[in-house]
């Protein structure tokens, strides 16, 4: 209160009202500066995030994690090893038995 009383004995009651319109727009200009850097600093650190997004898709993208080798979408493995052929494998005999099962029951 003491400040306010101050100022209006000093500038007088003609100049206050011109004085509180230049104190709100240097107030609205900083205010304005200050969003602006805030907004360009978030965009950069947006933008520097999806550099690193990218690139970390990039990489995976190169070294498949399953350890396979990487094939185009729709790709086939043909197996030309004639000794891995499913028909040249030896087939298993199930062997049946000679005896009826003597715990089961008739």
């Amino acid at each position: 209160m003491l400040i306010v009383l101050a100022i209006f004995l000093i500038f007088g009651p003609d100049k206050i009202p011109g004085m509180a319109r230049s104190l709100g727009k240097f107030i609205n200009e900083v205010k304005r500066a200050s969003d602006d850097i805030k907004t360009e600093i978030n965009r950069e650190a947006d933008k520097k995030d999806r550099e690193q997004k990218l690139e970390a898709y990039k990489k995976s993208l190169q070294k498949p994690d399953d350890g396979l080798k990487s094939q185009p979408r729709g790709a086939t493995v043909v197996n030309d090893n004639p000794a891995e052929k499913k028909d040249d494998l030896p087939k298993e005999k199930v062997k049946k038995p000679d005896k009826p099962n003597e715990n089961a029951t008739q």
